[in-house]
């Protein structure tokens, strides 16, 4: 281990490149050639982005995760140390290929990944050391990470044990199934999700009920709410925060840079309401650029 202090984040899950394709992207099966506006090769995965987040808001982070011995994982923990991550714990496995994500954007968007080293990343990722000296621990895009996913709980119960807050951004379930997120809610101080997963994991008809059933476990619930902002239900209230007036270029990944503005506010203890003002505005910020972390906001961006 390097003579640098313990981060005060580990981010724990997906790492990959995101060829973002604009224009418009939806294929014509027969040999059709269709011709697309742009394509930009640009660092994806929900852990990665929200790492990447974290690190631009000068708050020291580090990501667990796995890539292959190949381009794309040279491009992965390249563009990490760019943007301040640490990436000591970012693990290289020979034997896969690094995820790939092609993002079909046009307004929408659809997403086709190849999970590569996604399939294979396991509990041994997270250091147990590390866990008793973060200050906080974010688990992001649990159902891509089958064998990590079941170890995620006591992962979270050691990091609480030492200390650390914990988060989840579960991201979307491709199974359909939702298994082991609330029972990874139970040891999380908040949870992530858009509107649409709040409602498949809990099975809710609405989405205070849905609220209300996480609340239950003891867990807050800050909802990525798009272009409306975003709503924090905390047990107590239910704050709603308006997402400033900007002019949207792509919104990959506004969803992580949300959820590393709210969990930097936590790191400086600010209140629920405060944090959800900074995630709104991180998550909006974010959209200024093509890709996830090109436009993400800095200190200075908070005011």
């Amino acid at each position: 281990m390097s003579s640098m202090g313990p981060p005060d984040v580990l981010v724990i899950g997906d790492a990959n490149p995101d060829l973002l394709l604009t224009g418009d992207v939806v294929p014509r099966f027969g040999q059709v050639e269709k011709l697309v506006d742009s394509a930009d090769l640009v660092l994806g995965g929900s852990a990665a982005i929200a790492a990447c987040g974290l690190a631009r808001l000068g708050v020291p982070t580090a990501l667990a995760a796995v890539v292959g011995d190949d381009l794309f994982g040279e491009f992965v923990r390249a563009e990490l140390t760019m943007a301040g991550v640490d990436t000591r714990w970012l693990r290289t496995d020979p034997g896969a290929a690094t995820a790939l994500s092609v993002v079909l954007s046009a307004g929408d968007r659809a997403i086709l990944t190849l999970p590569g080293a996604l399939a294979g990343t396991g509990a041994d990722i997270v250091d147990t050391d590390l866990l008793s000296r973060v200050r906080h621990v974010h688990s992001a895009s649990m159902f891509l990470l089958p064998l990590l996913a079941p170890h995620l709980p006591e992962i979270f119960t050691a990091a609480r044990s030492g200390g650390a807050t914990t988060s989840l951004d579960t991201n979307w379930d491709p199974a359909g199934l939702w298994l082991g997120a609330l029972e990874l809610v139970e040891h999380s101080d908040v949870v992530f999700p858009n509107a649409a997963e709040l409602l498949e994991m809990t099975h809710a008809a609405d989405l205070d009920a849905a609220a209300a059933t996480i609340l239950a476990l003891g867990c807050r619930v800050a909802l990525k709410d798009g272009a409306s902002g975003g709503v924090l239900w905390d047990g107590q209230t239910v704050s709603r925060v308006a997402a400033p007036s900007i002019d949207v270029v792509d919104t990959t990944g506004a969803g992580d840079s949300f959820d590393a503005g709210f969990i930097s506010g936590m790191i400086e203890g600010l209140s629920g309401p405060t944090c959800l003002e900074r995630a709104v505005r991180c998550g909006s910020l974010s959209t200024r650029s093509v890709g996830g972390i090109a436009a993400q906001a800095r200190r200075a961006d908070l005011g």
